[in-house]
């Protein structure tokens, strides 16, 4: 092996070495979305798929966001994985954290086309794998447009939504740690609907709220008001108690919401309230603010929370909201424009008497959660490692290039001028064939090509290597977007 091979052999490690890195900080924008999943799991927010805001088309995209450090969202650094993905385009799936140690993603369900598309896939954020699961079923069906709600003991609760174009109200419950399913009763269940508001409450209990029983409603692009068909009333809400089996109906008071559906419902942090956020529409009824509202659980009664911030944003639908921190953090959606709004809101909720949107996100955890485990804390330091590495390698790999670069310039010289007197000392009779350049062909990201002269075609006779025009031109990089 030629000591030219080596050298352009070495040459091309640490090109490699350089592009791949160069790629892995390559910011990465998500498209717009709504009808996604958002899944908070060790300090990071993965966001999986849905439906494109500006054309409606099914999206695959698979990526998430850091929150262990503090961000603005106007600055947004998302990780792009999805090309690990396994889980075909859909729509309006269900997800939830659980598992046997409550660190895995589950996904539910969905509207696909995709024939092949199981009903139940995990996400191992440790290991950055998907696998599609076989369960044990005896009545599990595919539904969509539902809200799942994951339970204390690692039970999924799939009720209502659409199956079959059909709207059902049936109860299907999954055990994520033993990969069975169940069901649970459909007695004094509220009506038939989809894209309504569920929330886990403290004592194993789920409240269910508003949502559309009609599968041809419309609305407004630019109010969000529904056009076309009534979404129903959020005067009641429906209790399902997950350890007794059985429903309960409230009557609310108040300043009760105007119908709607598409909307996001979360615990507040003192367990005492349920927030809800955005949706389409009826008429709201003269009320000032139609975006937010609380529904306090001592006496269920509705009222509008005085709000302050910088700036107010839109109602947005088919959103999704997740409580990090101190924060409502509410991902994407359907009826604010990218260009003006960030993809992310944030609303302060840890002062009852006062909610404030910003744009500043602080990780600091508020008394009344428990602090960061110990595997959050390693995965911090370790995706913070990854990055310092990453920069460290791109700067050695820039050295790297630079040294042998020159050192290979010299080497040839030296070699050319050399070949030149041994030529002289033999009368002169020199036999020099330049080197053919590379070809132009189209690779994939991080390949290269070289142009090495094959000395044992010439059969004894003496090769000498001249430099092109512009320097030594061994590699050509073709980096596609």
């Amino acid at each position: 092996m030629s000591k030219n091979f080596l050298v352009y052999f070495l040459l091309w490690i640490l090109l490699q070495v350089l592009v791949d890195v160069n790629c892995q900080l390559t910011p990465f924008k998500p498209s717009g979305m709504f009808r996604h999943t958002a899944t908070f799991i060790d300090n990071k927010l993965y966001i999986l798929s849905g439906s494109e805001t500006s054309t409606g088309n099914i999206i695959r995209e698979f990526f998430y966001l850091d929150v262990s450090i503090p961000f603005n969202t106007q600055e947004l650094s998302w990780k792009d994985l999805s090309k690990i993905s396994i889980v075909p385009f859909h729509t309006d799936a269900v997800s939830a954290k659980s598992g046997a140690k409550n660190d895995t993603l589950f996904l539910y369900g969905g509207l696909s086309s995709v024939s092949t598309m199981a009903l139940v896939y995990t996400f191992d954020p440790q290991h950055i794998v998907w696998n599609s699961q076989v369960t044990t079923e005896i009545n599990a069906t595919r539904k969509y447009g539902l809200t799942g709600v994951i339970d204390y003991s690692g039970k999924l609760y799939l009720w209502g939504g659409i199956s079959n174009n059909i709207i059902v109200n049936d109860m299907l419950i999954f055990d994520t740690i033993n990969f069975s399913w169940g069901k649970g009763s459909s007695v004094n269940a509220p009506t038939q609907r989809y894209h309504f508001g569920a929330t886990l409450l403290p004592n194993n209990k789920i409240i269910y709220m508003g949502g559309v029983d009609d599968i041809t409603s419309s609305f407004y692009i630019e109010t969000l008001y529904i056009s076309k068909g009534t979404a129903l009333s959020l005067k009641e809400v429906y209790i399902y108690d997950t350890i007794n089996d059985n429903w309960d109906t409230k009557i609310t008071t108040g300043k009760i919401p105007s119908n709607r559906s598409g909307f996001s419902t979360i615990l507040g942090l003192d367990g005492q309230r349920i927030i809800i956020y955005g949706g389409v529409f009826n008429d709201p009824g003269g009320y000032v603010d139609t975006t937010l509202y609380v529904l306090d659980l001592t006496n269920f009664n509705w009222d509008i929370p005085k709000i302050t911030g910088n700036t107010i944003p839109k109602p947005r639908a088919w959103h999704k909201a997740n409580v990090i921190s101190k924060y409502m953090v509410i991902t994407f959606g359907y009826g604010y424009n990218r260009a003006v709004d960030s993809d992310i809101l944030l609303l302060d909720i840890s002062n009852n008497e006062e909610y404030v949107w910003t744009t500043s996100f602080d990780p600091s955890v508020p008394k009344s959660s428990p602090p960061p485990s110990s595997s959050q804390t390693s995965n911090n330091s370790s995706d913070n490692s990854k990055m310092v590495g990453a920069i460290v390698g791109s700067l050695l790999s820039g050295i790297f290039l630079s040294v042998g670069g020159f050192f290979l310039y010299k080497w040839n010289k030296k070699r050319q001028s050399q070949n030149n007197i041994n030529n002289y000392n033999n009368h002169g009779q020199e036999k020099a064939i330049p080197t053919e350049g590379s070809k132009n062909e189209n690779i994939t990201n991080h390949e290269a090509v070289s142009a090495i002269v094959n000395n044992d075609n010439y059969y004894g006779q003496e090769v000498v290597t001249t430099p092109t025009s512009d320097g030594f031109k061994f590699f050509k990089f073709l980096n596609k977007k």
